[in-house]
């Protein structure tokens, strides 16, 4: 028996011995790939060798980009008091003083406003206070590596050793976020490649300790992807009856006309200004938060960043920058969820036949557009919150189409 143990132990041992090695020749054989990327895109071999030589494999960059293992996920409410705390509010505030005649001149040159490139700025990195201290290469290597993006971070990953060949940026200062974002504006390689400028005229681009440098670029990159001046990215508004809220979603527009039509009203009661564009109504946290209609600059602001909550705590972090009032709507008690609960709600929507693609627990923008899609084939009142009425909703709908939803190993294991 004793020798059938040792027997066992030593087979386990190996066998993980096996899974580390395989893992490791997989990164070795991407890393090969990444070499041979970067010297057709014109790397110089000396650069290659010096880049290469100490990059390693990170894991915990692929639990982070994956949504890490918390079992509450943060719901728009917690997000945005998180991100509009009184503590930034009032340093941005005192920044945006001290730094009002750079701040102005870039208003002049690009258009974008002050308080804008502040919000940024403080929701990026804490106005400078943290850039992240993972080393971009590793970063950028291990998620070219991983599957789930490989295309995105190999592009990234060549930019930025092509960025080091060509003398614009030092190998030693290449660290930042976990996903390879660097500086005070937390600018990607590619983004950095083809948008930064050297504001201050030093002759160097340095996106870490010239703050007119790393301002400057975020101001150049706003404008060169549309920015209007003069505009806002819009504005909390209310509804005479949530049903609109049906109408409403990041990629549906309407021209301002028709959403006065349905009854959409500005805070005061008056109907929404005349515009040419067509706008979109959102409502990132159901029928019980607030409700918001978007102009062109909220979606020059997603090509940021793809989050629709970054976007809106963005505009509302600047609004009070510039002097604006708090939301109207309260926040309710409950600002998070279980991860479980969430990916049950994916699970349900997946087999109802819904657009999910990922079964994650974390109910964002797809989730939510799913959501609200079964919300109204079901002739439910519109919210997009991932609580107990909605779940049981989904139970039901599921059970009577006949499907089972069972629990996970994940969810098995979660605290109730």
């Amino acid at each position: 028996m004793y020798k059938q143990l040792i027997v066992i132990l030593m087979a386990s041992l190996l066998a993980c011995m096996s899974g580390v090695g395989s893992a490791s020749d997989s990164f070795a054989v991407c890393l090969s790939d990444l070499r041979n990327q970067a010297r057709q895109a014109g790397v110089r071999s000396e650069t290659l060798a010096t880049a290469f030589a100490t990059i390693k494999e990170r894991p915990d960059v692929v639990r982070t980009d994956r949504g890490g293992q918390s079992e509450f996920v943060s719901t728009f409410w917690n997000y945005l008091e998180r991100s509009i705390s009184p503590t930034r509010l009032q340093n941005g505030q005192a920044l945006l003083e001290q730094h009002r005649p750079l701040l102005m001149r870039l208003h002049a040159e690009y258009g974008v406003p002050p308080e804008y490139l502040v919000a940024l700025w403080g929701l990026e990195t804490n106005f400078g206070n943290y850039f992240g201290d993972i080393p971009t290469l590793d970063a950028l290597a291990t998620l070219a590596c991983d599957a789930r993006r490989s295309r995105m971070f190999s592009r990234q990953f060549v930019d930025a050793v092509a960025m080091v060949d060509e003398g614009r940026l030092n190998l030693a200062d290449l660290r930042g976020s976990w996903a390879g974002a660097m500086g005070h504006a937390q600018f990607m390689p590619t983004t950095m490649r083809h948008y930064a400028v050297d504001y201050d005229r030093d002759g160097r681009i340095d996106l870490w300790r010239s703050l007119p440098d790393a301002l400057g670029s975020a101001a150049n990159y706003l404008s060169r992807m549309g920015w209007r001046p003069g505009d806002r990215w819009g504005e909390e508004v209310m509804v005479r009856d949530p049903a609109v809220l049906a109408y409403g979603g990041y990629r549906q527009r309407k021209p301002v006309e028709q959403w006065n039509q349905l009854g959409v009203r500005r805070l005061d009661g008056s109907r929404l200004p005349e515009r040419a564009d067509s706008v979109s109504l959102l409502a990132p946290a159901g029928k019980r938060g607030p409700i918001f209609i978007t102009y062109p600059n909220f979606r020059v602001i997603m090509r940021w960043n793809a989050s629709t909550s970054y976007v809106l705590a963005v505009g509302l972090l600047a609004d009070r920058l510039a002097g604006g009032e708090p939301l109207h709507a309260k926040a309710p008690r409950v600002t998070r969820y279980r991860r479980a609960d969430g990916r049950e709600i994916q699970r349900h929507l997946q087999l109802l036949g819904y657009n999910i693609t990922s079964i994650d627990g974390v109910v964002g923008g797809e989730t939510r557009a799913a959501i609200h899609a079964f919300l109204r084939d079901a002739q439910l009142p519109l919210d997009g919150e991932p609580d107990d009425e909605l779940l049981g909703a989904l139970r039901s709908a599921s059970k009577r189409a006949g499907f089972s939803v069972p629990l996970d190993e994940t969810d098995m294991t979660a605290s109730p």
